[in-house]
């Protein structure tokens, strides 16, 4: 793998992480557009973790503020201080990574035999859709009406996107939206959620890897450009709901999802 290989890799990456698009839906098929599919598994793996690890570090340096609020507030018991709504949404952010991660282990061999090119663009898709569904339901709900049951329904979803194609921060705003969260409420949630299990992959990932010497700069190039791009990307997205819908994430994942199917149909690729 070359630098430039890696850099383009690691902003597909940061930008399609937190944006409804699929991170690793992406991932797969820029490899597969420019041939780039020559790493070994373990070290396409190891490069991938480390990719989401560099997006993790972008979307924690713009989400600070709030991460550093929901952690003293979790934490107030220790002091023996009541835990407010605060806490309460702090652990329940907690509690929504459970599914993820037990569905990560118990799966995990079979989830490495799920993305083929064809599976991504039907998953684009078929979720794309299904956000737009979503997105056309009333808003009703703030970020401090979040309960346990959100929190879990959420995390199931969140465990849909270890398909490619699916994509985290899509399904989970499909959830969120459809448990009737404003726009703003469940992107600030699904980004909030997403982070201790991109973590806790992410270390279970790493511990074992191992990166040979002439694969040290491409890879650090990437996570930087990974981490560059989350933190535009959690940025962006937050900054549009605003005043938008996700109505342009779902036509183009329909039209990604559609084109990647055509030039299967044909010999082009």
């Amino acid at each position: 793998m070359d630098i430039l290989h890696a850099i383009v890799l690691g902003i597909v990456q940061g930008l399609s992480e937190f944006l409804p698009i699929s991170s690793s839906g992406h991932l797969e098929l820029t490899r597969w557009i420019f041939g780039w599919d020559a790493l070994p598994a373990d070290l396409e793996t190891a490069f991938d973790v480390a990719v989401h690890m560099g997006t993790l570090t972008g979307a924690i340096a713009y989400l600070r503020r709030d991460v550093a609020k929901y952690t003293a507030a979790g934490l107030r018991p220790l002091r023996r201080e009541p835990l407010g709504t605060d806490g309460r949404i702090a652990w329940f952010l907690v509690a929504s990574a459970v599914p993820a991660g037990v569905i990560g282990v118990l799966l995990k061999d079979q989830i490495s035999d799920l993305d083929s090119i064809a599976l991504i663009a039907v998953m684009l898709i078929v979720f794309g859709i299904l956000l737009g569904v979503a997105d056309r339901l009333p808003q009703r709900r703030s970020l401090d009406e979040f309960t346990l049951r959100d929190a879990l329904l959420m995390g199931f979803g969140q465990a849909l996107a270890l398909q490619p194609g699916v994509s985290r921060s899509g399904a989970t705003l499909t959830v969120t939206r459809m448990l009737g969260f404003q726009r703003d409420a469940a992107a600030r949630l699904v980004f909030l959620m997403s982070l201790p299990v991109i973590g806790g992959a992410g270390v279970v990932s790493l511990v074992d890897a191992s990166i040979p010497g002439d694969f040290v700069a491409p890879f650090v190039w990437a996570v930087a450009a990974s981490m560059l791009t989350g933190w535009v990307a959690v940025w962006g997205t937050l900054k549009m709901v605003q005043t938008r819908t996700f109505t342009p994430f779902v036509i183009y994942r329909v039209v990604l999802g559609l084109a990647v199917l055509a030039i299967l149909a044909t010999d082009w690729r």
